[in-house]
């Protein structure tokens, strides 16, 4: 940092005293998220408020200063790594539940509310709050809002955008707006709220979010099933579809995955298994027993190689955090996970894990897939020795081929994880040039000096 940048922030100091840090460590550890990517910025600010976030934007709008905002650095796309240097904006200070109102079914809350413990909160008081993103366990509403999070249960109850009815919002200049609000129905003007919804920092800073919630389901129940080839999974959950089943969940997995799996969590049964399919279903007891009865007998005219049933929380749980382990058994094989979250229409499954098994011949990687099967969200994940240079670059290829065909298939680059640094190089080839000079509207009616999140993909 220049003597005169530093002369600069510490007028920031003097401003909001115990919120801005300049320590060394500090920096390092807000320098980057999940991806392979860091930068380190040239201060922290640690707000508390609204008005403090209004502060720090008004302050750096004036002088011109970088602003990156992030929330649990668990991001898979560097999208919250500060380029640019300048000033990392955390909000992991603010995170209150400030309200849930049991007869609006509503929940007002600060953008580092973490998303387990919410959903736990509000289960508590037989409310429900479906986004659930594999990593709830160490992400913040916030950081949901500005990725849109998806996860299993986005199938039958949508994504994070959704069961958003209100944000307040700090723009660039340090104004702050509150949009939409807690009905759950609004045509007033514009959806202005849900612009901010996957816009990745861009545009503006969440600093409190208005929650749809719905009544909890009573009971769940879910099916573990086994098979001995990815086309028999994949026709399953055409046939479950055809029937006339919607699963709130519905998560596939290949070879690769439930072999890593099976080497972290000790289950035997994964270790024999070529396609693994979860599928489960919530609503009334009565209704949920019979509905899973009739998709078992739909399942086993494929002639799976097992079904495990589980009913309830306590035993779908069970088998959830299986899934939960996917990501960690596959860091476990001491490769390094290239994670891409693309999509491609339901119709095109099958010929997806087709696809992937060409792209393991073609380039000599390992390809790891599993995900969302029910909406087409696969995490199509490339093993690589982030040390052999000529692995790098094989890599490198197999990315340019997995996206140009994901996109000419109707498919999208991300459905979750967003743009951020990591798919910056594909933005142009998935978004037509008259979409992308949109986008540079809106990002300059709204932050016309570019201080928020500079050097991403807008």
């Amino acid at each position: 940092m220049t003597p005169a940048k530093l002369k600069i922030l510490q007028r920031l100091k003097k401003i909001l005293p115990g919120e801005i840090i300049f320590d060394a460590a500090a920096l390092k550890n807000y320098s980057g998220d999940k991806w392979f990517a860091a930068h380190q910025p040239d201060a922290v600010a640690l707000p508390r408020s609204a008005k403090s976030v209004s502060a720090i934007l008004r302050f750096a709008n004036q002088h011109k200063i970088p602003v990156t905002a992030r929330g649990g650095g668990h991001g898979y796309v560097g999208g919250c790594v500060p380029i640019c240097g300048g000033i990392v904006l955390s909000l992991e200070r603010m995170n209150c539940i400030l309200e849930i109102n049991v007869k609006d079914f509503v929940a007002v809350v600060q953008p580092a509310v973490n998303t387990q413990h919410f959903q736990e909160t509000v289960e508590a008081q037989k409310l429900f709050y479906p986004p659930d993103p594999a990593s709830r366990a160490n992400n913040f509403i916030g950081g949901n809002i500005a990725t849109n999070a998806g996860g299993p249960r986005c199938l039958k109850y949508g994504v994070t955008r959704d069961y958003i009815l209100g944000l307040e919002v700090v723009l660039a200049d340090g104004t702050i707006v509150r949009l939409g609000g807690r009905t759950h129905k609004n045509k007033t003007g514009f959806d202005l709220h849900r612009l901010f919804v996957g816009s990745e920092g861009l545009l503006g800073v969440i600093t409190g979010a208005t929650l749809k919630l719905l009544p909890l389901p009573p009971f769940r129940a879910n099916l573990a099933i086994g098979f001995n080839s990815m086309n028999s999974a994949v026709r399953a959950l055409q046939a479950v579809f055809a029937a006339g089943f919607l699963p709130c969940a519905a998560e596939l997995a290949d070879q690769f995955t439930l072999a890593a799996a099976a080497k972290r969590t000790n289950s035997k049964r994964l270790l024999g298994c070529k396609a693994h399919l979860i599928l489960e279903l919530d609503g009334q007891e009565n209704s949920v027993r019979g509905e899973i009865t009739a998709v078992e007998k739909i399942i086993r005219k494929l002639k799976p190689l097992f079904v495990e049933r589980g009913f309830g929380s306590e035993q779908c749980e069970a088998v959830w955090q299986i899934r939960r382990e996917f990501s960690y058994a596959l860091r476990d094989t001491g490769l390094t996970k290239l994670n891409q979250d693309i999509v491609v229409p339901r119709g095109k499954l099958e010929e997806l894990f087709k696809f992937a098994a060409t792209l393991q011949k073609k380039h000599g990687l390992q390809l790891a897939c599993f995900g969302h099967a029910g909406d087409g969200n696969i995490h199509v994940n490339v093993m690589l020795d982030a040390a052999d240079s000529a692995s790098v670059k094989r890599a490198e290829a197999c990315l340019d081929d997995l996206f140009r065909w994901v996109l000419a298939s109707g498919g999208a680059i991300t459905g979750e994880h967003g743009i951020g640094l990591a798919k910056k190089r594909w933005w142009p080839l998935a978004v037509s040039k008259e979409a992308r000079e949109l986008h540079r509207v809106v990002k300059r009616a709204l932050d016309p000096r570019g201080i928020l999140n500079p050097g991403k993909f807008v």
